[in-house]
C-alpha cells in the first residue's frame, strides 16, 4: 500500500472508531441471598431434607462460584440455613477461604438471654453482617416480635449497625414488620421473599395487608428482597416476565427502586428452575429501568442494607 493511501485509510479507520458506540459494561451483581451447607458432614444438617435429591448434595462456595460468576456475578451474602449455633462459625470459617462471600446473615435467637454474648462473639467476624428471624425453625415473629427480650435483642442488634432479615413471609409477618420497626425505627430489615406471598383471598383480610404493605413506603429502613419471583402455575414454570410484571410493579412501587434487592435463593431456587432461568426473569424486568436503577437492585442496595465485605477486586465498589 502506498504511503499517501496507508494514512488515508488509517485516519478513516481512526474516525469510525471515535465514533463507534462505546462497549457498555455489564452490570456487576451481588447476589444477596445464597445458602450453604453440606450434606456430608459428620453432624449432618438440619436442612435440607435427605430426601430432597435436588437439595441434598453440598452447597459450598466452589459450586456456586462456578454456576454464578460466569453470569456476571462477583459476590454473595449467605443467609442462615440452619438454627444450630454453631452453625454460623461453620459458615464464617467456609466464607474466609473464597472472596466470593461478601457477607453473612446467621441464625440467632434475640429473646435468648445468651444473646449479647452470642451476637458480641460472632461480631467480631466483620463478614457477619446480621441474624435472620420469622416463620422457621418453629418459631413465629408475629407472635413473638412484642415481646421484651426480642425487642432489647433487637436493640442490640441495631446498635452493632447490623440488619435483621424476615423469612418466611405472609400477611402476620409482614405486619408484625411494621409493629417493630415502631419499637426499634433505627434498625434495618431485609424482608425476603416477599413476591412469593399470596395475598389473602378473603376481602377485609387482603385490604388489611394492601394497607400494611402500603405503609412500608414510608421506611427508608425496611428493604425488600425481588426474590423467589418464579411460580409453578398448571404444572409448568412461566419464564416469561410479562406472567410476573404486575406483582413486581406492586411491590416496587412501594418500596421504589433505593430498597430492593436482588437474591437467587440458590441453591433452594434449583427446585424452581436454573440459575440462569431465573436471573434472566429478573434481568428482563430490571435491566428497562436503566442503568442506575437496574445498579441499585443488582448491586448498591445491598451494600446499603447490609454493608457488606468487598473482598476482591472485581466486586463493585
Amino acid at each position: 500500500m502506498r504511503r499517501r493511501n496507508f494514512l488515508q485509510a488509517t485516519a478513516v479507520g481512526a474516525l469510525a472508531s471515535a465514533h463507534a458506540p462505546a462497549q457498555t459494561p455489564a452490570i456487576p451483581i451481588i447476589d444477596a441471598h445464597i445458602h450453604l451447607f453440606d450434606p456430608t458432614r459428620p453432624q449432618g444438617v438440619p436442612w435440607p431434607d435427605k430426601n430432597n435429591p435436588v437439595l441434598y448434595k453440598p452447597a459450598l462456595p466452589a459450586r456456586y462460584r462456578s454456576i454464578a460468576v460466569p453470569l456476571g456475578v462477583s459476590g454473595a451474602i449467605e443467609i442462615e440455613a440452619s438454627p444450630w449455633l454453631e452453625d454460623n462459625q461453620w459458615v464464617l470459617d467456609v466464607a474466609a477461604h473464597d472472596t466470593i462471600i461478601v457477607g453473612t446473615v446467621g441464625d440467632l435467637d434475640p429473646r435468648a438471654p445468651e444473646f449479647p454474648h452470642q451476637l458480641e462473639r460472632f461480631h467480631r467476624n466483620p463478614l457477619f453482617r446480621g441474624i435472620r428471624y420469622g416463620n422457621l425453625w418453629g418459631r413465629n415473629l408475629a407472635h413473638e416480635w412484642s415481646q421484651p427480650a426480642f425487642l432489647s435483642g433487637l436493640r442490640l442488634l441495631a446498635e452493632a449497625d447490623l440488619s435483621l432479615d424476615t423469612a418466611n413471609p405472609d400477611p402476620p409477618l409482614v405486619e408484625a414488620v411494621l409493629r417493630l420497626t415502631d419499637k426499634v425505627p433505627h434498625i434495618r430489615v431485609v424482608i425476603d421473599h416477599l413476591p412469593s406471598l399470596n395475598p389473602p383471598a378473603e376481602a377485609p383480610a387482603r385490604a388489611a395487608y394492601q394497607r400494611n404493605l402500603r405503609e412500608f413506603a414510608g421506611r427508608s429502613q425496611v428493604y425488600v428482597k425481588i426474590s423467589q419471583v418464579l411460580r409453578r402455575v398448571d404444572g409448568r414454570i412461566p419464564a416469561d416476565v410479562g406472567f410476573y410484571r404486575a406483582r413486581l410493579d406492586e411491590l416496587c412501587g412501594v418500596f421504589g427502586e433505593d430498597r430492593v434487592l436482588y437474591g437467587s435463593d440458590w441453591p433452594n431456587s434449583d427446585q424452581m428452575a436454573a440459575y440462569p432461568e431465573e436471573l434472566a426473569v429478573v434481568r428482563a424486568y430490571f435491566t428497562p429501568k436503566g442503568r442506575p436503577a437496574a445498579e441499585k437492585y443488582f448491586w448498591r442496595n445491598s451494600l446499603a442494607a447490609y454493608r457488606w465485605v468487598r473482598r476482591d477486586p472485581a466486586q463493585p465498589a
